[in-house]
């Protein structure tokens, strides 16, 4: 009796082993034509990209076979890349006729359900990982945990939560209200003046949990005041959002068309200029020196250029800001890309109808940037600019399972980058139109 029950016993273990080796074995194999690795390197063929966890364990050359449990992902017609990465998006608002007086009718619980849905469209079209450059009620930080937790589906955000401002700044949220309809805005609120209120407004915005810093260093086209372009932090204030920023690990990212504005910045030591469009030659020579990147959100200049020819579509006056600056983001553009300055995706979002990022990669190259190189300022130099190149950014073994899919070459054309069909976060998938 005692010899059967140690065998039923070295039975049980037995079975129980190859069950457990059985399910650490089940992977997921994409069977991938091309694969763009987003390093800039030239693409290769006929790989098998091997997933197990949510990251990448292997890359091989053909298609492997598959054990006993492993999923197949047959993409033998397509190409294979990172997953976008987005660096200059407001996923809690959306530019539309009227919406200039959502901030008198919308409250923090409307603003947080249209960002689910915002988030949603911007998964669904290849953006794996965004930037948050501005919200209201703290809304991305919400959505972010959301998402972080499994509740909600979107990309993984970065959020700077509230913008900071100086009084009457671009994102002085008061602008265009009747007096006495806000009290005066506080540091915690993002509107400062003077070096210390711009500490006060770092330590707030690390308070309410943001992951780095944005200010608006100039006047911006959509803000209800006459300038697009002046200074509008001094360089002490300036110094010290990125003195304070570096005690907490922050970056600071800012807002800026106007030249002396993006001097005064670059001159602070921050980590991008957004926009950038009056920039120079001394502009882009001082931003070589000290590394800087340069985000260009073309999309949302044509998209305010656009717009400003709906009449009524914007306050009498933001118009003419409209019209004067939008279209010159991709003029600029080319104009850095030329000269050599590190340049990172981002689009502006919000400004123009969420889900449509990719129209950035075709106003690039259209600018003169190869695609090659289009994808790569979307994949790796994002995410250097991010500083998570280690985690994701690029396709290589130990990095997050970030992948997207797109039918045929977007190498000859960059188009087809709308027509993703395989969108993958960290190995769960959330688009497949091949089945």
């Amino acid at each position: 009796m005692k010899k059967n029950k140690n065998k039923f016993l070295i039975n049980a273990i037995v079975a129980s082993l190859a069950l457990g080796m059985g399910s650490a074995s089940a992977d997921t194999l994409i069977h991938a034509g091309r694969v763009i690795d987003g390093t800039g390197a030239a693409p290769v063929t006929e790989k098998t990209v091997v997933i197990v966890d949510g990251r990448i364990h292997a890359i091989v050359d053909g298609y492997q076979k598959p054990e006993q449990g492993d999923t197949v992902i047959d993409r033998r017609d397509s190409t294979i890349m990172p997953g976008f990465i987005d660096m200059h998006t407001h996923v809690t608002s959306q530019l539309a006729q009227g919406s200039y007086i959502h901030k008198f009718t919308k409250n923090a619980a409307d603003v947080t359900l249209d960002a689910v849905t915002y988030a949603d469209k911007t998964l669904q079209a290849g953006f794996t990982t965004v930037r948050d450059l501005g919200d209201s009620y703290n809304a991305s930080i919400a959505l972010r945990n959301a998402i972080n937790a499994g509740k909600i589906e979107g990309p993984r955000i970065f959020t700077a939560g509230k913008s900071i401002a100086t009084t009457g700044g671009h994102a002085d949220p008061t602008n265009g209200a009747k007096a006495d309809l806000y009290p005066s805005p506080t540091p915690a609120d993002g509107v400062i003046n003077g070096p210390y209120e711009a500490r006060k407004a770092v330590r707030a915005r690390y308070q309410d949990g943001a992951d780095l810093i944005k200010l608006t260093v100039t006047g911006g086209v959509l803000s209800v005041a006459k300038s697009g372009q002046n200074p509008q932090f001094m360089l002490d204030e300036i110094q010290g959002v990125v003195e304070t920023a570096n005690d907490y690990g922050m970056k600071v990212t800012v807002h800026a068309h106007g030249k002396e504005g993006m001097l005064r910045a670059i001159e602070a030591g921050v980590a991008s200029i957004e926009h950038g469009t009056y920039m120079d030659e001394e502009v882009m020579a001082a931003m070589k020196a000290k590394g800087v990147y340069y985000v260009p959100t073309i999309t949302a200049g044509k998209a305010v250029g656009e717009r400003a020819e709906i009449p009524g579509f914007f306050p009498a006056i933001v118009e003419p800001k409209a019209r004067a600056i939008g279209p010159k983001i991709q003029s600029t553009f080319a104009a850095a890309y030329a000269y050599g300055v590190k340049i990172a995706f981002g689009t502006d979002s919000g400004v123009y109808d969420h889900g449509e990022n990719y129209r950035e990669f075709e106003y690039m190259v259209e600018a003169g940037m190869p695609a090659l190189e289009a994808i790569k300022a979307a994949t790796f130099d994002a995410a250097t600019l991010l500083g998570t190149i280690d985690d994701f950014g690029t396709l290589s073994k130990g990095k997050r399972a970030d992948i997207v899919a797109v039918k045929g070459n977007p190498l000859d054309d960059v188009r087809t980058l709308s027509d993703l069909n395989l969108v993958m976060k960290d190995g769960n998938v959330y688009r497949d139109t091949v089945k």
